[in-house]
């Protein structure tokens, strides 16, 4: 996230720092609350979707078996916020970050109630876009807000809560699923609620001032000022103004000479080629090695692990969203302590791990799934044609069952043991019920398995392990790694490309899973993690504590780097007492 970090400003002195003047000037923080619920919807809508998936399969038969159709209603979202974002640096420049957030909480609260109201998917995916146009708006807008609105000193610190906040809406969004599990309309409410959060914002936003940076480059000094007087001490505020005059006149400066950038001339430029390799090579593979089919899958991927209960999926689904929100916070103790590099190395190692168990586990599920039963039940009248119509019987089994296409088939698991064999049944709302009234589980999507603990074992671990590094150093390292002449047009292609990279996974993993099945689609996540491993040992550059002088003059003379554990000698030590 664009100045989440800066340097050693993050620690717990900083933060320490933080809520004592937060405490002794309220003003500062209703700012930093309104503005930050911005990464609140960021995150909601990111977890929000995952288990209300589950239920629109339930209500919509056209859903259920198409994937495409379910990563569509996922990925538009993400389709939606690559075009917002866009629109959002715009509407910055233009219009400034309070109306850009206002605009941001009205796409959200409109797409909202589109979701909550649609009588089929093709409105839920209209509804999707919107969210996807406001969540891209606010992603970009909120962090800067707080970031041009908050006194110097704490500045670091507040906007590293916006990346907690991201988590930490992930994390509401499950434990507002598990609350609507039993209501009707499940699904409706859990899209539904995302819209009472951005109107709270709305409303907040409306009695608040404009960025007081943005104000001064749009001439209107004598409004910046007034904002400023309230969020600094008077001991402060009249060395804060110079400071912003100065600052802002130099950035109208760079703004003109940046303004004649071309792509050709960026990759023409060693520092800059190299360090766009980086950065944006870090934000395709943070996308690349899966996390966000976790974050956007994780009841589907439960499931898979032989949990039917979309109750007991969306439970298991909320220790993820639990430790996701966990990793941002050992980050920011991490980050300036262990250095970007090794946090990065660490962490893939970790991914790879995770990865590999995970693809183990579901191959042992699926080569292990109970059989179908022979014997004779009342339900035999409403058995699987496939399985009716098969000349070889004695090898099906419950994975077979449930590719059965014609129609969709389900698995009716045995009453004495789950493992034991049990009935391929017809998949409709009466033979699900009479599965269940005999106290009977009743599998659609994944089938029982006594390895379904692993995978859950293998998702935690995969999360403790991406969050801390993959999951913030890959923007921490963007914010560093550019000349500042280059630095917005090359945060700007880096942060495409993860949205992009973002659509690809949403848009592909379960017609991946459908096609070759979950254990060789983690596989290919973890063979991706291996590559980007390497690219991280070879590409990557330390960039703790090093001034911007320095990275530029690191580029510019060697790109690589293998023994990550040996510190740059000189630049290293220069770059910690500057």
């Amino acid at each position: 996230m664009e100045g989440g970090f800066h340097g050693g400003t993050t620690d717990g002195s900083a933060f320490r720092q933080c809520f004592s003047l937060l405490w002794n000037n309220p003003y500062v923080l209703r700012l930093a609350f309104s503005a930050g619920i911005g990464g609140l919807l960021f995150g909601y809508d990111t977890g929000v979707i995952s288990g209300a998936l589950l239920y629109i399969r339930d209500d919509f038969k056209s859903v259920d078996r198409n994937t495409v159709l379910q990563e569509t209603i996922v990925s538009m979202a993400i389709a939606g916020a690559i075009i917002g974002a866009a629109i959002g640096g715009w509407m910055n420049d233009r219009y400034g970050r309070r109306t850009a957030i206002l605009m941001a909480d009205f796409l959200f609260f409109i797409g909202a109630v589109i979701m909550a109201a649609s009588p089929g998917p093709s409105l839920l995916i209209v509804g999707r876009i919107f969210v996807g146009l406001g969540v891209g708006m606010a992603s970009m807008t909120s962090p800067l807000y707080i970031s041009e609105a908050s006194p110097a000193k704490i500045r670091g610190a507040l906007v590293s809560t916006n990346g907690f906040l991201i988590t930490g809406g992930q994390f509401l969004s499950y434990l507002i699923n598990l609350a609507f599990t039993k209501a009707p309309g499940t699904w409706r409410w859990m899209l539904g609620v995302a819209g009472v959060p951005a109107l709270v914002q709305f409303l907040l936003m409306l009695f608040l001032p404009e960025s007081p940076r943005w104000l001064y480059r749009k001439g209107r000094s004598e409004e910046a000022e007034r904002i400023l007087r309230k969020i600094y001490s008077p001991n402060e505020v009249e060395a804060e103004i110079q400071d912003l005059k100065d600052s802002v006149e130099a950035e109208i400066k760079e703004k003109q000479s940046s303004e004649k950038i071309s792509m050709i001339k960026l990759l023409k430029t060693k520092t800059v080629r190299r360090g766009l390799y980086a950065g944006v090579g870090l934000q395709v593979f943070q996308q690349f090695v899966g996390i966000n089919t976790v974050m956007y899958y994780s009841p589907s991927i439960v499931q898979l692990a032989g949990f039917a209960s979309n109750e007991t999926a969306l439970l298991l689904s909320l220790v993820t969203a639990g430790l996701n929100a966990l990793g941002s916070i050992v980050s920011i103790y991490f980050i300036d302590r262990t250095g970007r590099k090794k946090l990065l190395v660490i962490s893939l190692f970790g991914v790879i791990i995770s990865l590999g168990l995970l693809s183990g586990v579901f191959h042992e599920t699926t080569s292990h799934s109970p059989l179908v039963s022979t014997k004779t039940t009342q339900l035999n009248a409403y058995t699987c044609p496939d399985y009716s119509l098969a000349r070889e019987t004695a090898s099906w089994d419950c994975i077979k069952c449930l590719k059965a296409s014609s129609p969709d088939c389900g698995f009716c698991a045995s009453a004495a043991n789950k493992l034991f064999p049990g009935e391929c049944l017809v998949s409709n709302d009466t033979v699900k019920d009479l599965c269940l009234g005999e106290d009977r589980l009743w599998y659609t999507r994944g089938c029982p398995s006594k390895f379904g603990w692993l995978a859950l074992i293998g998702l935690a671990l995969y999360i403790i392990f991406f969050s801390p590094g993959m999951g913030t150093v890959p923007w921490i390292v963007n914010s560093e790694i550019y000349p500042l002449r280059y630095r917005g047009v090359c945060g700007g292609i880096a942060a495409t490309a993860n949205w992009v990279s973002n659509l690809v996974v949403a848009q592909s993993f379960l017609s991946l899973t459908q096609s070759i099945g979950p254990s060789w689609t983690f596989l290919i996540f973890g063979l991706i993690s291996i590559v980007a491993l390497m690219f991280v040992l070879i590409c990557v550059p330390e960039t703790k504590g090093l001034p911007i002088e320095e990275i530029e003059q690191m580029l510019e003379n060697k790109a690589l780097h293998l023994k990550f554990w040996e510190k740059r000698a000189d630049t290293s030590e220069k770059g910690q007492g500057a």
